[in-house]
């Protein structure tokens, strides 16, 4: 068996403990969490990472379908499939399984060859649409988001801070050097080396991507100005005393300009913040390179 899917996590949830037993056992290749309890189920996800959950229909208190309902609402976990556990064979049933946003049904008594069988392919699917969603929202050269998910996930934490949120800037100065003069393999090795320098200095709430060529984008949030300043100054000064190997004899050392702005009272979208930081980056093209300039922090 496949590895990344043998070391999958299943979530287990029935009132019966015979049942759970069950399943353990058919299942014992893999990590297996057990609920008895569709309240148990909820409380466990919201700390414990599943990728696929195996969901008893007849459950007092809390019946299966209404703890797929309240799975498919929620944005951390309405992507993670649902496979019914029931003795019931009725169409109407099996439709309402479906309906409700299940992937598969399983009738009781289990089947050991089958549920693993649907287990198995159900994991294998969901792996397969974690990497496309993956590829879809990666650059394929640095591995940081693309600008496009850059874009979704910066409007996104732009609408759930007021203040104390900040938009960043970032430019290789003068990369075009490095392809003219060493070759477009040197210049990608010094744009995996940039992003590897700027990711190791970002806070990990930070939302970091490549917007195009040799520009990178940052959106996070801090208790103020003066600390992303901070930040803006080491990524620089880090950045430009760091020696980048482009082959086995040779190094290069490059610059950075960064542009900042913060949002205040008046910025209406992300676009309007990215484009103020843009600006601040520009100034610091203009003034002299290797070097970051923080626009309107007075507020």
């Amino acid at each position: 068996m496949n590895n990344e899917i043998q070391q999958s996590t299943i979530l287990v949830v029935d009132d019966s403990e015979s049942n759970i037993e069950i399943v353990l056992a058919i299942l014992d290749n893999y990590d297996v969490i057990p609920a008895t309890s569709g309240k148990d189920a909820l409380e466990l996800l919201a700390s414990e990472n599943v990728d696929l959950i195996l969901l008893d229909i007849l459950m007092p208190e809390m019946s299966g379908f209404e703890v797929c309902e309240a799975l498919k609402k929620s944005e951390e976990t309405k992507n993670i499939p649902v496979i019914f556990l029931t003795a019931q064979k009725d169409e109407d049933s099996i439709e309402a399984a479906y309906l409700i946003g299940g992937v598969d049904y399983v009738t009781k008594p289990f089947k050991p060859v089958e549920l693993l069988a649907r287990v198995k392919v159900h994991l294998e699917l969901q792996h397969l649409i974690q990497k496309l969603e993956h590829l879809a929202t990666r650059d394929a050269l640095t591995g940081i988001y693309n600008r496009r998910k850059f874009f979704k996930l910066a409007e996104k934490m732009f609408n759930e801070y007021d203040e104390q949120f900040y938009a960043i800037m970032l430019d290789i100065d003068f990369f075009k050097k490095i392809n003219d003069q060493y070759g477009h393999h040197a210049g990608d090795i010094v744009l995996k080396k940039t992003t590897d320098i700027i990711s190791s200095l970002l806070p990990p709430d930070s939302i970091f991507g490549r917007i195009g060529g040799e520009e990178f984008a940052v959106v996070l949030t801090a208790n103020s100005d003066k600390v992303v300043i901070t930040l803006l100054d080491s990524i620089v000064s880090t950045y430009s005393k760091t020696s980048i190997a482009i082959n086995p004899t040779q190094k290069v050392t490059c610059t950075l300009s960064c542009g900042m702005a913060p949002k205040h009272q008046f910025t209406t979208s992300i676009d309007v913040l990215l484009r103020e930081a843009d600006e601040a980056l520009y100034e610091a093209k203009q003034t002299g390179r290797n070097k970051s300039v923080v626009r309107d922090v007075v507020r």
